[in-house]
């Protein structure tokens, strides 16, 4: 999977594609990747795809109720964002001193 935990991704498509902004202009949902299932090729992107779970209190100190929480999304409706441009991008591989790295096919900068 070219996504890792850490990067920052732009959503492309599904509820979460766009967000208004102050001017209330239609922008582009960005997020961080916070958890990675590589085994199922998806991602949990913070803010992005929230749902409610509702949670049974399992002591006397918790309380339980309905918590919001992030819930995975498939990683092909996400595209890393270029550090650069601001943009998404494509990822791409090179070998840079003997070592396999990534890098931004947009500006062709290095991310790891």
């Amino acid at each position: 999977m070219r996504i890792k935990v850490g990067d920052n991704v732009a959503i492309m498509s599904g509820k979460d594609k766009f967000t208004t902004d102050k001017k209330g202009n239609k922008v582009r949902t960005v997020g961080q990747v916070i958890k990675s299932f590589p085994k199922e090729n998806k991602v949990v992107v913070r803010g992005v795809n929230m749902i409610k779970k509702h949670q049974r209190a399992t002591s006397q100190d918790d309380s339980g109720g309905i918590l919001e929480m992030e819930a995975p999304i498939h990683v092909s409706k996400v595209m890393l964002v270029d550090p650069k441009t601001n943009l998404p991008t494509r990822i791409g591989y090179k070998f840079v001193e003997g070592k396999k790295v990534r890098y931004a096919k947009r500006s062709g900068e290095i991310l790891d």
